[in-house]
């Protein structure tokens, strides 16, 4: 059978396990008390039957099609053997999807290659069935075990309740050390294939080159046949947008938090908190098409409009440069980006402000201060350092971002402080660097990786900061 249906198979057993374990121990309990509650030995007698057969069908269902694929290319015959190794690859590819029922093949091979593929097609067929046979009776295998192996020692005595939490302390560690791992996964490929494009472009001529030009040619003879990857036109594009972003995430988010946790009455809270949370579930591509399709022409229109009162006065040149403003620049995808961003910096600096404990309110009041004084003098003082820790979280957020500029801050990658100038940031440069068809065997496309490894550590670099600056600074009240 399908290891799917394996799987469901072998949960409907162990629950059928547990209500027999479950019973067994009621029985018993009725004779003489328990160590644990009869639940307890139903779930640790059902862990010994379902858990190891679980985990093999779970390797079966990863490991599976490797091992098959593996067994299948070990005797290539000769004909396969002298194809090119992208020629073999859809060979071998064009096998395995004929023994699993598809009728076409990717590349139409000859009637002596064709004879040749459906032999290697049925060869896959009674591999892959081998494979799941044989991983399902060992796992049958493992549920039998199991269950032999903990039904005798169903006692009253038995501590099941401490078995049980000792089998999810096992779990517990497991799913910790999946997120370590897959964490230390992500950092090594990163800087694995940073170190390969490092070899073809140097450090220092990457981090401070002022041009980026990452096209490769096909001849040696053709202009830019190196390329050039100075990455600082991309980092500038990157903190103008964030910076024009904080400029209207950080004093809006900063107010509505303020409003909602000291003036607003409970109505309006319970109104104005969901919609925020809405917003901030809001898809990023969602913004990028708000930003190119609204944003974008209303900001175009405003500043064409500013430039033809200018055309005809001293002020020409402005004139004649706000008329030439188009729809993608750094201010559409900043002002976008920080209306994403506020319901990030409103919800952390609500949840901050209202940590501030009441007995510091009611003491300012006693004082005579008014509502705003105590906001300004009190309150604001005391949740400084966390505000100051969402603003820096957020400042992360913001140069990760990706699809708000791949749709509104344009493509060319330019040192300038104008925020009405096209722009290029290094997740766009990431995102059209590794688009389509590459061959990561060349600087153009190992680029995108050296750009991945450092983004990642500038906001590495911001959130060890934020944290920092939360637990300096935190203050703790009696």
């Amino acid at each position: 059978m399908p290891t799917p249906v394996a799987l469901v198979a072998l949960l409907i057993i162990s629950l059928a396990v547990y209500w027999l374990g479950r019973g067994r121990a009621r029985r018993m309990g009725a004779a003489q008390p328990l160590h644990s509650l009869p639940g307890y030995y139903g779930i640790w007698i059902a862990l010994w039957t379902g858990a190891p057969a679980a985990l093999m069908l779970v390797l079966l269902l990863a490991g599976g099609p490797r091992l098959e694929a593996v067994l299948l290319t070990a005797n290539p015959p000769a004909a396969v053997a002298a194809m090119p190794s992208e020629t073999a690859q859809a060979f071998w590819s064009d096998a395995r999807a004929l023994a699993d029922g598809q009728t076409t093949t990717r590349i139409a091979w000859s009637p002596e290659e064709r004879k040749i593929l459906s032999q290697k097609a049925v060869e896959a067929a009674a591999l892959k069935s081998r494979i799941q046979l044989a991983g399902q009776a060992a796992a049958l295998v493992l549920v039998l075990a199991g269950f032999l192996l903990a039904w005798p020692q169903l006692s009253p005595k038995l501590r099941a309740r401490n078995r049980v939490e000792g089998w999810t302390g096992i779990v517990l560690l497991f799913c910790s050390a999946a997120a370590v791992l897959t964490t230390l996964g992500i950092i090594a490929s990163l800087l694995y294939e940073s170190m390969r494009f490092f070899q073809s472009v140097p450090p220092l001529d990457f981090l401070f080159g002022l041009d980026w030009q990452p096209q490769i040619a096909m001849r040696e003879d053709q202009v830019a046949a190196k390329g050039a990857f100075g990455a600082v036109p991309l980092f500038v594009g990157t903190f103008l947008v964030m910076i024009i972003a904080m400029c209207v995430a950080a004093p809006v988010g900063l107010f509505c938090a303020i409003y909602l946790s000291e003036y607003a009455g409970h109505r309006t809270r319970s109104v104005i908190k969901p919609m925020l949370e809405i917003l901030a579930g809001v898809p990023t591509v969602v913004y990028g098409f708000f930003a190119a399709l609204t944003v974008g022409p209303a900001l175009r229109s405003f500043f064409n409009y500013i430039g033809s009162w200018l055309v005809q006065g001293p002020l020409d040149p402005l004139g004649q440069y706000l008329m030439s403003v188009q729809n993608e620049m750094a201010l559409t995808a900043g002002v976008v980006m920080g209306i994403m961003l506020i319901p990030y910096i409103s919800s952390l600096s609500d949840d901050i402000i209202n940590a501030v404990p009441q007995s510091l309110r009611d003491g300012s009041y006693a004082m005579g201060a008014t509502r705003s004084e105590t906001v300004k003098r009190v309150i604001l003082p005391a949740a400084l350092p966390g505000v100051m820790g969402a603003m820096l979280l957020a400042v992360s957020r913001a140069i990760g971002e990706t699809m708000i500029v791949t749709m509104a801050s344009g493509a060319q990658a330019r040192i300038t402080a104008n925020p009405l100038d096209s722009v290029s940031t290094v997740t766009f440069q990431m995102v059209q660097l590794l688009t389509g068809d590459q061959e990561f065997d060349s600087a153009k496309t190992l680029a995108a990786f050296g750009l991945g490894l450092t983004l990642f550590l500038v906001t590495l670099t911001l959130n060890v900061i934020a944290l920092q600056v939360v637990q300096r600074y935190r203050q703790a009240y009696d």
